[in-house]
């Protein structure tokens, strides 16, 4: 009995904490400042439990390896006659904000003696051993970073969710589930379905494999990861207005790369700060994710139809990790981005989904147009499938050419980069491109945008000074030079100036003008009543990608990091640590004063678009959480404008403060025949 009781014992251990046997919701609460292990206040973080006796809510800070939280404040006396000092319950505002408290809520604080506890105002209040009320535990649990996260049993929790326990665990921020299986692997060139448990236990401690790339990953890839800060009591039926919104993130990388467990979207700083879920998945890529051949059932957009089912997953089971199924934004940046408007476009996906936003999506001249414009089965063959099939000699009949291709190693045919297309398949997608002037009202809200000199990385840095042998080169028609002229730089370097033109005109081409057309069409057919549209004006580009320094901000010797207040490339993919709070977690340095403030207001923007519908985060709401740099930056600049029918307008997102404007270069967008009325030709 005894051995029987120890393997028991051992066994529950190995699952982590689970959260059915402590018998309450957790929410960790911390005043998130985005600067990490540096915010002085990084260890005012606690979790608050569902109500309870005093001796229920200590037993479940000690099941998680915690105490109840102490308020130094009520360790001192106030004034006159030895009465207590007031208790700072934490987050007081924000809980009373945000309907959990009101000012008669007492709460369970270790600095109450006896079976003391304290009102929202900290006041000590008599309590009793039958008395049940909500408690504090700290949340010690150290912060994750680029590196490392610490998953060890103390910090560990586990959950009943889709047929498995799964075991996360907790850092200072919130509750992280990774690599969560959505799908089973699918075999070679067919559309996955939705994975189900059998009653096992399944560790979310680690990342999935990332989807094969290029002779890295595997096939065996259609996991999700899961970040909250809210973990609903699983006895209890949850109301729906204590669930969270949630964002489903998908990653970019030209639909040949890229993975879910990117740390540069780490979900820690967003959920934390922005009140929210969030979900990155994983899909698969190049021929694994799009390939179509002429045989009748092999019809491509593999990797939509796993984002498709990811996003079916996350219906069925986002409630487990307090996530609203209703309210739910799908976003993503480049060729996530471009996934979105397939979303959107897709029958299988309508109504799964109630906000979208498009970051840097791709549509227009050149490398561009097939992001947003899509291939026939025919012409997807003729432009990628033959070239494959003819390197791995599966010329054979229509008939027997899948089979050829599954025969070949995943790490040879990842190797290949070109199949890589959306194609109108019939079921997945069954028009050329997101219907904008047709079809209805469209059941979401959206926004979208892009980068200042978002094409920029998408050319070679030229070796020559004459402009049209180098744009001819970029497979660009030489420009009106009245329009895209050669500005020369200081000091002057030519062969710059030059790029920096060919980047205007790569950005208008290949991002600017096409969204702007869509907006505008969106509008004007009624699919939809207000867009908001956005341009960065101040980026901090990712490292390792693309590589060239003129991304980045000059260095000087007072700003040794970079000076964004002097001229440079606001490049793609330059928005994304500001987006997901990260450039901390990512150990970058800020390169002035504005990089904290604008890193906070550009994350509550977007995390108050997928709350709420609008990036506008309410004043109240801001000072409720604590957050006076937003509030500061609203109060200035007032309220982010939509676009409406006949009213484009953009936010330019900027230190130190964002704008109004109207939509950039549409003479120059008319030139290259994507102007505001593209869609209606």
């Amino acid at each position: 009995m005894q051995l029987v009781g120890l393997a028991l014992a051992l066994a529950g251990l190995a699952a982590g904490e689970a959260l059915k046997k402590l018998d309450t919701s957790l929410t960790i609460l911390v005043h998130n400042d985005l600067q990490g292990t540096a915010n002085p206040d990084a260890d005012s973080a606690v979790i608050l439990t569902d109500a309870g006796t005093r001796d229920d809510i200590t037993h479940v800070c000690d099941k998680l390896g915690e105490t109840l939280w102490s308020s130094k404040g009520n360790n001192g006396k106030g004034k006159g006659k030895g009465k207590p000092a007031p208790a700072s319950v934490p987050f007081a505002d924000y809980l009373q904000y945000d309907g959990r408290a009101s000012k008669s809520s007492k709460f369970w604080v270790s600095s109450g003696p006896g079976q003391d506890a304290v009102d929202i105002a900290g006041k000590t209040v008599k309590g009793s051993a039958k008395s049940r009320f909500p408690g504090f535990c700290t949340n010690s649990a150290p912060f994750s970073n680029q590196s490392g996260q610490d998953t060890g049993k103390r910090w560990q929790v586990s959950l009943d969710v889709n047929g498995q326990t799964l075991t996360g665990f907790r850092d200072r921020l919130s509750f992280r589930f990774l690599g969560i299986r959505y799908a089973k692997q699918p075999e070679r060139f067919t559309y996955p379905t939705l994975f189900k448990g059998s009653g096992e236990d399944a560790s979310a401690l680690e990342y999935g494999s990332q989807c094969i790339q290029f002779g890295t990953g595997s096939e065996d890839c259609l996991f999700l990861n899961v970040w909250t800060p809210h973990l609903p009591n699983p006895n209890t039926r949850t109301p729906k207005k204590k669930l969270l919104p949630v964002g489903l993130w998908i990653h970019g990388g030209a639909f040949t790369g890229g993975t879910a467990n990117d740390p540069t979207f780490d979900g820690a700083n967003i959920v934390s700060r922005g009140d929210m879920v969030l979900v990155a998945i994983n899909y698969r890529l190049l021929a694994f994710g799009f390939l179509a051949l002429k045989d009748g059932k092999t019809n491509g957009n593999f990797g939509l139809a796993d984002q498709i089912t990811a996003l079916g997953w996350v219906r069925e089971h986002i409630h487990n990790f307090g996530g609203d199924k209703d309210r739910i934004t799908v976003f993503g940046q480049s060729a996530g981005a471009g996934s979105v408007r397939a979303l959107i476009a897709s029958p299988k996906a309508v109504g799964k989904f109630s906000g979208a936003i498009m970051l840097s999506n791709l549509g227009g001249i050149n490398y561009g147009t097939t992001y947003s414009e899509y291939y026939t089965i025919d012409e997807q063959v003729d432009v990628a499938a033959k070239p494959l099939l003819a390197a791995f000699n599966c010329t054979g009949p229509a008939t027997s050419q899948a089979d050829c291709l599954r025969a070949i190693p995943a790490s040879d045919l990842s190797q290949n980069g070109n199949v890589r297309y959306l194609v109108v398949d019939g079921t997945y997608l069954t028009t050329p491109h997101l219907p904008v002037t047709a079809g209805g009202p469209l059941p979401l809200k959206l926004m979208m945008g892009t980068t200042a000199e978002d094409g920029a990385p998408f050319l070679t840095f030229p070796t020559t000074t004459n402009k049209t042998a180098y744009l001819t080169s970029s497979g660009f028609d030489v420009p009106s030079a009245q329009l895209f002229p050669i500005t020369p730089t200081t000091p002057q370097n030519d062969t710059l100036s030059l790029y920096n033109t060919a980047s205007r005109l790569a950005t208008d081409g290949i991002f600017r003008c096409i969204d702007t057309a869509t907006a505008s069409s969106l509008l004007h057919h009624n699919r939809l009543k207000e867009i908001y549209y956005y341009e960065f004006d101040r980026t901090y580009q990712t490292k390792g990608w693309p590589g060239t320094d003129v991304c980045d901000a000059p260095r000087s010797a007072t700003h040794p990091e970079g000076d964004p207040s002097k001229p440079y490339l606001r490049c793609h993919s330059g928005e994304l640590y500001y987006v997901f709070g990260n450039l901390a977690r990512q150990g970058l340095p800020v390169r002035d004063e504005g990089d904290l403030v604008f890193e906070r207001f550009v994350l509550d923007s977007f995390a108050a678009f997928v709350r709420t519908g609008t990036p506008n985060a309410g004043e109240g709401w801001l000072r409720a959480r604590g957050y006076g740099s937003t509030l500061g930056v609203v109060k200035e600049t007032g309220r982010w404008t939509p676009s409406t029918k006949g009213d484009l307008t953009i936010r330019v997102l900027d230190y130190p403060k964002p704008v109004q404007a109207k939509p950039r270069e549409g003479p120059q967008c008319e030139s290259l025949g994507l102007g505001v009325n593209f869609y209606e030709k």
